[in-house]
């Protein structure tokens, strides 16, 4: 049976690049980037939940 790790959301992370986009591009080393032509979002995606009953 394979483990299925769940993801969930760096809130400090996603808090800072909203505050200081450009902080995202110095990161991934492209510091000469516009920020302003860019959306930054953390969409929520849910699995369907599974149950073994009885």
């Amino acid at each position: 049976m394979p483990l299925i790790a769940s993801m969930k959301t760096d809130v400090i992370f996603y808090e800072l690049i909203k505050e200081l986009p450009q902080i995202f591009f110095e990161i991934i080393d492209q510091p000469d980037t516009n920020p302003n032509i860019y959306t930054f979002i953390a969409p929520e995606i849910k699995q369907q939940s599974f149950h073994f009953d009885g």
